[in-house]
C-alpha cells in the first residue's frame, strides 16, 4: 500500500483504540460500561449549594454571589434556570451557557421582598452533564423598615426664670423591623440643647432611648424651637417642637423708696401711703413686713401676700411722735423676690405744740320778759393752734339768771373750725343784767372770759289772737287749691308756737307759710296758706287751732272748700264735603301731637257720606290732639285731609 496522509493515520489509531475497548466491553458487565460512559461526561456542581439572605428591608434588594462549575470531563450545556419562591431571582447568569471540563461561572442571585414575611424558594439548573439538575435552596427574611417616633413629640416649659434650667425626658423608639441609625440631632431656638444622646445611635427593631431636652433661658422673653433628629438614609428628619418663656425673677421695688415726717407736733400724727410692685417676671410672695423706729407703724397689709408679676400692694405708714426731736426707722419687707430683703428708710422729726390763743365772744340776748327765757348764740374760736375747752364757768352780777348750753367737754376748737355755744337769760326782775363766762382750756390765755348780757323787761297782759276762717272755693277733684287766711293780735304781742287741724275733714287741708314760733304784733299781722285738695265732690270743713300765748289759746279759725267732679271734654269735627261722585262715608283719624309733631294716626271712627261731621268723646285731659279725614269711595280711601289741633285742657 502506498503511504496515506497523516490524518487518515489518525483515524486509524482511534479505530484500533475502539476496536480495544469494544473487545473489553465483551467482557465486562452492562453497569461497567455505564460507569465508564457517565465518567466520561461534564459534570455541574453548585457552590454554595444554599443562600440564606437573613433579613432584607422591604422595598429594598440584596443579591450573593454562587459559583457553577464544570468538574466532568467533556463540555456541558446548562440550558435552563428555574427559579421559585417570592421575591427570588437570578442575574449574570445567560442561558443556554456551556461549560468546557473545569471551567466555572459566577451569577448572582437576588432576594427583592415586596411584603413582610418569610420566604423560601428554589434554583433549579437543567444541563446535558452527568446530574440533569442542580438544585439551590432560597431562603429569607422580608422585614420592614426601620421607623423613628419621637415621645413626646413637642416640650413646652413654660414661663422658666432666666438664669435656671429644666430638664425633660424624650424617649426615641424604632418601630419598624429593622434596625435604623440616628445619624444627626440639630437644635433651634435660643436657649434650648439636649444632653445624654451620643450620636450616631443605632436602634434594633422596637428598640427605645432616651435623652434630655434642656431650655436654659440667658434672657427674658418667649423662645421656640425644634430638635430635628436625621436616620442615615432617609430624607425625612424627625422633628421634636419645643417652646418656653424666660422669665426675669420675682423683684420688689418701693414707691416712695423713703418717707419723711417733718415737724409733726408731739400728740398729733400723720400718714403717709407707700407701694411696693412686683417689676419681675414670676410671682413674688411677701412675708414679712415690720417696722423700726420710735414713733412708727404700720396697718393695711397682712402677710403672706402674693403679687403677680405688675401687682402692687399699699400700706399706710404712720408717724405718732410722743415727744420732741428726729426719729430715724425703716420698713422691712421679706419675700422670696430676687432682693428678699427690701428696706424702706423712715426718717421723723416732731416738734412740741405752741398753745393756741382763745377767743369769746361777748353776747347779748337783749330784752327778755321777766319769768320768761330767751337765748343767743355765742362763739368759741382759736389762733395760732387748736385748743382744748375743758369747762366753763358763770360769775360776775347775775351769774344765776344766765346758762350755757350746747358743749361737751372736753371740746376741741380748731383754728379753722369756730364752736358755738347757748346762752340762756331767764331775768328775774327788770333792768340790765351781766355775768361772765370763763373758759378753762389748753390756750396761753386761759381762762378767758366772755362777757353775757341781757334785759329784763316788765310782764306785758296777754292779748287776743284772732284767726280769719279761710274759704278755698271750688276745687276739681285731683287738684289742690290755695287761699290766704290771716292772725292778728289785741292787746299786746302773742307769740304763736303751733297749728293743729281737726275737724270733718282735717286731711284734705293743709297749712304753710309760718315758722314757729311767729310772733303776731297788734301792728302787723301774720298771713298764712291754706291748701285745699279735696278727694271727693261736695263741701269740705276742717278747723285750723292755734296755740299761743295769747288769753284765748288755743284760737281756731274754720276751713271750707268744695270739691267739684272735672269736666268731660269732647271733640266736635266738622269738615267741608268731598266734591267726588260716589263718596260713601269718612273716615276720622287721630294721633297724639307730642310737643313737636304729631306721632302715628290710629282710625277713631267714621261718618255716613250724608254727615261731614263727628264728634271725639273719648278724650285724656291735657292732652293735643291732631285731625284729620278721608273720603271713601268704591275704589279706595282717598289722602288725608288737612291737619287740625285740639288742646283738652288739664284739670
Amino acid at each position: 500500500m502506498g503511504h496515506a496522509p497523516t490524518r487518515w493515520k489518525a483515524v486509524v489509531i482511534v479505530l484500533a483504540l475502539a476496536t480495544m475497548v469494544g473487545c473489553q466491553g465483551l467482557s465486562t458487565s452492562k453497569s461497567s460500561v455505564q460507569s465508564t460512559q457517565n465518567q466520561l461526561l461534564g459534570t455541574l456542581t453548585a457552590g454554595p449549594t444554599s443562600v440564606s439572605f437573613g433579613n432584607v428591608q422591604v422595598g429594598t434588594s440584596q443579591a450573593q454571589s454562587d459559583t457553577l462549575s464544570n468538574t466532568g470531563v467533556t463540555n456541558l450545556t446548562i440550558s435552563q434556570a428555574a427559579v421559585t419562591g417570592l421575591g427570588f431571582s437570578t442575574t449574570g447568569l445567560s442561558l443556554p451557557l456551556t461549560l468546557i471540563p473545569g471551567q466555572s461561572t459566577s451569577f448572582s442571585v437576588v432576594f427583592a421582598p415586596e411584603s413582610a414575611g418569610s420566604a423560601s424558594g428554589t434554583l433549579v439548573l437543567t444541563d446535558n452533564g452527568s446530574s440533569s439538575a442542580v438544585s439551590l435552596a432560597l431562603s429569607g427574611t422580608a422585614v420592614a423598615a426601620g421607623s423613628l417616633s419621637a415621645t413626646p413629640t413637642s416640650f413646652s416649659f413654660g414661663n422658666l426664670q432666666v438664669g435656671t434650667n429644666q430638664t425633660q425626658t424624650e424617649t426615641l423608639k424604632n418601630t419598624g423591623g429593622d434596625s435604623l441609625t440616628i445619624s444627626q440631632a440639630t437644635v433651634s431656638g435660643a436657649g434650648f440643647s439636649y444632653t445624654g444622646l451620643s450620636l450616631p445611635l443605632t436602634l434594633a427593631a422596637n428598640q427605645s432611648a432616651t435623652f434630655g431636652v434642656v431650655f436654659a433661658p440667658t434672657t427674658a422673653g418667649a423662645s421656640s424651637g425644634s430638635v430635628a433628629l436625621t436616620v442615615s438614609g432617609s430624607s425625612t428628619a424627625v422633628d421634636i417642637a419645643l417652646s418656653g418663656t424666660g422669665v426675669a425673677p420675682a423683684a420688689l421695688t418701693a414707691t416712695p423708696a423713703s418717707l419723711t415726717f417733718t415737724n409733726i407736733t408731739v400728740g398729733q400724727n400723720q400718714a403717709q401711703t407707700e407701694t411696693v410692685k412686683n417689676i419681675g417676671g414670676e410671682n413674688a410672695t411677701i412675708s414679712l413686713a415690720t417696722v423700726t423706729g420710735t414713733g412708727f407703724s404700720i396697718s393695711g397689709i397682712s402677710v403672706p401676700v402674693t403679687l403677680t408679676p405688675g401687682q402692687s400692694a399699699s400700706f399706710t405708714v404712720t408717724f405718732a411722735p410722743g415727744s420732741a426731736g428726729s426719729f430715724p426707722g425703716s420698713v422691712a419687707i421679706g419675700s422670696n423676690a430676687s432682693n428678699p430683703a427690701l428696706s424702706i428708710g423712715l426718717t421723723g422729726s416732731a416738734v412740741t405744740p405752741t398753745p393756741g390763743t382763745l377767743a369769746v365772744s361777748s353776747v347779748n340776748v337783749g330784752s327778755v320778759v321777766v319769768g320768761t327765757s330767751g337765748t343767743q348764740t355765742g362763739t368759741l374760736s382759736a389762733t395760732g393752734a387748736s385748743v382744748s375747752v375743758s369747762s366753763v364757768s358763770l360769775s360776775g352780777a347775775d351769774p344765776s339768771e344766765f346758762s350755757i348750753s350746747g358743749l361737751t367737754f372736753p371740746v376741741t376748737v380748731t383754728t379753722t373750725q369756730p364752736v358755738t355755744f347757748t346762752v340762756k337769760f331767764t331775768p328775774s326782775a327788770t333792768g340790765s343784767a351781766s355775768a361772765s363766762a370763763s373758759f378753762a382750756s389748753t390756750a396761753s390765755n386761759t381762762p378767758t372770759a366772755g362777757t353775757l348780757t341781757g334785759t329784763g323787761t316788765p310782764v306785758q297782759s296777754a292779748g287776743t289772737l284772732a284767726v280769719s276762717s279761710v274759704n278755698v272755693g271750688s276745687v276739681v277733684v285731683g287738684t289742690s287749691g290755695t287761699q290766704t287766711g290771716t292772725l292778728s293780735a289785741t292787746g299786746a304781742s302773742v307769740s304763736v308756737s303751733s297749728v293743729g287741724l281737726n275737724g270733718i275733714n282735717p286731711s284734705e287741708f293743709s297749712i304753710s307759710g309760718l315758722t314757729f314760733p311767729v310772733t303776731v304784733t297788734t301792728t302787723q299781722p301774720v298771713t298764712f296758706t291754706v291748701k285745699f285738695t279735696p278727694g271727693a265732690t261736695g263741701v269740705a270743713s276742717a278747723s285750723a287751732s292755734f296755740a299761743s300765748t295769747a288769753s284765748n289759746t288755743p284760737t281756731a279759725g274754720s276751713l271750707t272748700g268744695t270739691g267739684t267732679a272735672a269736666p268731660v271734654h269732647s271733640v266736635s269735627l266738622g269738615w267741608t264735603a268731598s266734591t267726588t261722585t260716589g263718596v260713601t262715608s269718612y273716615n276720622v283719624y287721630r294721633a297724639i301731637y307730642s310737643g313737636s309733631a304729631c306721632g302715628s294716626y290710629t282710625n277713631i271712627g267714621s261718618s255716613p257720606s250724608s254727615i261731614p261731621a263727628y264728634t271725639d268723646s273719648v278724650v285724656a285731659d291735657g292732652t293735643t290732639y291732631c285731625y284729620a279725614t278721608t273720603a271713601v269711595d268704591p275704589s279706595g280711601e282717598s289722602a288725608y285731609s288737612n291737619i287740625i289741633q285740639a288742646v283738652i285742657p288739664a284739670p
